[in-house]
């Protein structure tokens, strides 16, 4: 549970407040678009992990991120015409756009790239995509965004260190996480308001 690791708790906090402060004002709002920041930083992890096995053991892998992504409204046009429209999958790496500059530029990204391909990813018919179809990404500033990525790589950092210091599995880790995230939207209130930052969420 996070009670026992302050400084992970500390860490969701101050993203919790930073959404408040950003404009997000709904607990229930806040929660999804964390949830998909956090899947994109896992789904690029995962996939380096799982590269990185397969060279060991000389396994074939397909990353995730490897080709190109064409965006569903576009696929019925001629190939030729598709051409501009193709996005090169392994700029919607977390690695690869987190640090992405300026600001306006990584929102922009995210918004128009990583997150349209995130919802198509497994394809029209998967229950992914269809448990998808009605996420939006809602996260209005560039500065909110810059610092959610910033908190979140630095979430990932605590997880992973407790994970190798304290043999606690990270998806276990993961999984409070979650949990503490979900009892922040039963504290939040009959109004579904954040609290003001700095108070209290217990």
């Amino acid at each position: 549970m996070l009670q026992n690791n302050p400084e992970l708790k500390s860490q969701i906090d101050q993203l919790w407040n930073k959404f408040w402060a950003g404009g997000i004002s709904k607990p229930i709002d806040a929660i999804g678009q964390i949830t998909y920041l956090l899947f994109m930083k896992r789904l690029d992890k995962l996939d380096l992990e799982q590269q990185s096995s397969a060279e060991f053991t000389g396994n074939r892998y397909t990353s995730k991120f490897e080709g190109v992504w064409v965006p569903p409204e576009h696929r019925d046009k001629p190939e030729s015409d598709q051409k501009p429209f193709e996005v090169d999958k392994t700029t919607l790496r977390w690695s690869s756009f987190a640090h992405m500059a300026p600001a306006e530029a990584l929102l922009t990204h995210v918004q128009t790239k990583v997150f349209p391909w995130l919802k198509d990813m497994n394809g029209a018919e998967s229950g992914f995509t269809h448990h998808m179809k009605n996420a939006v990404f809602i996260i209005p500033k560039p500065s909110l965004l810059v610092e959610a990525v910033k908190t979140i790589d630095e979430i990932f950092i605590i997880m992973e260190k407790d994970s190798s210091e304290k043999g606690q599995a990270f998806q276990d880790i993961q999984g409070d996480v979650y949990e503490y995230l979900l009892s922040e939207i039963a504290s939040a209130g009959k109004n579904g308001q954040f609290r003001t930052p700095g108070t209290s969420s217990n």
